[in-house]
């Protein structure tokens, strides 16, 4: 059988999806066609960092075709734009994305020039009452300051927070975007920020670039694997504009924190830290930690445990209450009165729902065990190591 994917560039992340889609067809054993409209793979890259992923594909006996596109399908093949043909049984089209704004366009909100719904620094559309997250909504370009859109899932999910944030009558504003997005092909991965080279001579932007060619951790020790670096930068102030990588290990982590379900996810946890550390900073959050329930229980606290009863049964801090938090609203009546309040559950994730609603259900002050039972547990676990025999 034979499977044709084509993948046409659209900026800013054309070529990731097609790319993807040929490596799965080919590994369920299916003869792949890639078809590419630019001169290269991986658009968003750099010609000569998107080589070593267009060899892997090849190296896989992936038939790629590029500076063309598919201008004809027919019920077993497809026509390409010189005139070619190839024989297919499945045709697979991944042409990029355009934001999905009917209903904002229905609803008389204010479209951006990309296509996308027009929003501002908060996230907030034409209509104050209402906001925009998400592929749907337009964001700032970090460089030009200009409207973009970027479809990727790590960015959509960091916007919902200050849009709550926002909606709570807190002052916010999204930073500029870069778009980040990484791939993997086969064994290894590409990733990109920012801008890259043929972006920035397009705009007329000075720039200097810088290729290096580092292991992925140290030479002397086993089983170090070379990444492809480019670096983009203002030769006036060292501002980075952009940055790609190529390699088949640790090239995510020097890129960024960005979505690719084998290299991280959307909630990614440098993320997720961040956004604890600024609820600490804030005022939003308050927490104890593992090592000072006895303590703040010895002053007087209500230690609650917000889990289930079934994971409460499983382990518990002593003298813990057994409250979980999906019932918080009804059994609130069962929390001894006039007492300061400090809850937990396995993480954290849910100590920090109950400690936000409880401290305006109460009205009294509510902390959270940063990182709840789980890092309580492996602290108070830990055997002693057994003495060696002493030889005879």
């Amino acid at each position: 059988m034979s499977a044709s994917a084509a993948a046409w560039s659209c900026p800013p992340r054309g070529g990731f999806i097609g790319v993807e889609a040929a490596e799965n067809l080919r590994e369920r054993g299916l003869d792949v066609t890639l078809v590419e409209l630019a001169d290269q793979v991986l658009p968003p890259l750099d010609a000569e960092m998107a080589a070593p992923p267009a060899a892997k594909l090849r190296e896989h006996d992936v038939r790629v075709e590029l500076g063309t596109q598919v201008i004809k399908v027919l019920p077993d093949s497809v026509v390409l734009a010189d005139g070619r043909t190839v024989s297919a049984d499945l045709v697979l089209m991944s042409i990029g994305v355009r934001p999905e704004s009917t209903l904002a366009r229905e609803a008389g909100l204010e479209i951006g020039e990309r296509g996308g719904i027009a929003v501002d620094a908060a996230m907030c559309t034409s209509d104050p009452a209402l906001y925009a997250v998400g592929d749907a909504a337009e964001k700032r370009d970090a460089l030009s300051g200009e409207p973009t859109l970027i479809p990727l899932a790590n960015l959509a999910d960091r916007h919902g927070r200050p849009v709550a944030d926002a909606i709570a009558g807190r002052e916010v504003g999204a930073r500029g975007a870069t778009g980040t997005a990484v791939v993997r092909v086969f064994e290894p991965t590409a990733a990109a920020t920012g801008w890259n080279e043929k972006r920035l001579r397009a705009a007329g932007r000075p720039y200097q670039a810088v290729h290096l060619h580092p292991g992925s951790h140290a030479s002397y020790y086993p089983g170090a694997s070379p990444i492809a670096l480019k670096v983009l930068f203002d030769p006036r102030d060292g501002r980075i504009l952009g940055a790609q990588a190529v390699g088949t290990d640790g090239v995510d982590k020097r890129i960024n924190v960005a979505h690719a379900p084998p290299c991280g996810s959307a909630k990614d946890p440098v993320n997720m830290a961040g956004m604890i550390a600024e609820n600490l900073a804030t005022g939003t959050a308050r927490t104890v930690q593992w090592h000072e329930p006895d303590a703040v229980l010895a002053d007087g606290a209500v230690l609650i445990d917000v889990r289930t009863a079934a994971e409460h049964a499983r382990g518990a801090i002593p003298g813990a209450l057994n409250l979980p938090v999906d019932e918080l609203r009804a059994r609130q009546g069962e929390i001894p009165a006039g007492r300061p309040l400090i809850v937990h559950c396995q993480v954290g994730l849910r100590g920090h729902t109950a400690a936000r609603l409880l401290t305006q259900l109460t009205g009294r002050p509510t902390a959270n065990l940063d990182g709840g039972y789980a890092t309580w547990a492996a602290a108070h676990t830990t055997e002693p190591a057994t003495p060696a025999p002493l030889a005879a």
